[in-house]
């Protein structure tokens, strides 16, 4: 495939250079002195899984014509950069396919408006990484049982172009997963990453130190709730279906598995560096989210909390902090559905042990 890449940053690199590794045509789209690092060095990349370097060269380009044809762009860019590049995009009529893989809040009425709904995917990365001032980048591919590159139709279908897609980034070793509702997938990502990032400020920008700091760990979860209770005010169903377990588990659960978490090289390459780098996403998705809230009607105390901290001249919180109690009332709930499931558990291979003795004795 003939693919453009537009965004130059930590992922649309790391994206162009697997693809382009992988046997595709790929042509990145870069300005100032990111368009001069690609065209006199070409994509200097470490994958932190072996820390070896690499040189891929690659076609650079420093705007987009109108008869410039490619079967497939992909965006991954910033949301706050977006209303600056759709325009870019809108002049162009020979794109078979936008590929937008782009935290969103707002919906995709605005790609819709700017390239045509017949042309629109959405998707989301599954990797992390950084840059260095040189323009090397570090990056790395998150596993498919946490995050795997996720794509979708506007309407859910799985379509041939949405499957070809699919095959040529899992042939660049993303790991990819199909969603029959995008945006409800991405409205849902940003209930998640925007307490994240908004903790990890208030931790003073490291996983580590919000790992070691327990009263930003339960801001965090119930700003989390809050997101997702907005979700569901809003009939837009929690996608994956998997996050709805962060409603019921109880905060002392989630509170050990996240320092586990937390503590990890991963969790400060992939979270904590990439949500400082970021905080002008950051702000932008979180007032999206407020948007959301706003029509929901439902009050979100610790959500604008944690949004004072996207300011880096907020004071962060104590590293340490454990002034605030954690909600015993979530252990009931928790105790009568284990209680059930070990229940059922014992029904299920009581009736299987006795089929099996009949078999033996008949």
């Amino acid at each position: 495939m003939k693919i453009l890449m537009v965004g130059a940053g930590v992922l649309g690199t790391f994206y162009a250079a697997r693809l382009q590794k992988a046997g595709q045509q790929v042509v990145m789209l870069a300005r100032g002195e990111r368009l001069k690092q690609l065209q006199e060095r070409g994509i200097e990349l470490i994958e932190s899984a072996d820390g070896l370097k690499q040189t891929i060269p690659v076609e650079v380009i420093d705007q987009l014509q109108a008869n410039d044809e490619f079967d497939l762009a992909i965006i991954l860019v910033r949301k706050n950069q977006l209303a600056s590049v759709l325009p870019l995009l809108a002049i162009n009529q020979k794109i078979k396919a936008f590929l937008f893989m782009v935290n969103n809040a707002a919906g995709p009425q605005a790609l819709i408006d700017a390239v045509g709904k017949e042309r629109v995917l959405l998707g989301f990365p599954g990797a992390g990484g950084k840059r260095d001032e040189n323009g090397v980048v570090t990056a790395h591919v998150v596993s498919q049982f946490i995050q795997p590159t996720t794509l979708g139709e506007l309407d859910g279908r799985k379509s041939q172009r949405l499957m070809q897609t699919a095959a040529v980034l899992e042939q660049a070793g993303f790991p990819v997963i199909l969603s029959n509702n995008m945006d409800a997938w991405l409205k849902t990502h940003v209930a998640l990453v925007s307490p994240i990032a908004n903790a990890i400020y208030l931790a003073g920008g490291k996983a580590s130190s919000l790992a070691n700091t327990r009263d930003g760990l339960i801001l965090m979860i119930r700003a989390i709730r809050e997101g997702l209770h907005v979700l569901n005010h809003l009939d837009i169903p929690v996608t994956p279906g998997k996050y709805h377990l962060l409603m019921w588990i109880p905060e002392d659960i989630l509170i050990a598995v996240l320092q586990k978490g937390f503590k990890t090289e991963r969790a400060e390459l992939i979270m904590a560096q990439h949500a400082c780098a970021a905080r002008d996403e950051m702000y932008q998705l979180a007032i999206e989210f407020q948007q959301l809230a706003l029509q929901a009607y439902v009050p979100t105390p610790n959500i604008d909390n944690l949004i004072h901290y996207i300011d880096p001249q907020s004071e962060p919180l104590a590293q340490g902090s454990r002034n605030m109690a954690t909600n015993r009332r979530d252990w009931l709930p928790f105790a009568l559905f284990m209680a059930a499931l070990s229940g059922t558990l014992f029904q299920y291979y009581w009736r299987k042990s006795k089929k099996l003795s009949k078999t033996k004795n008949p």
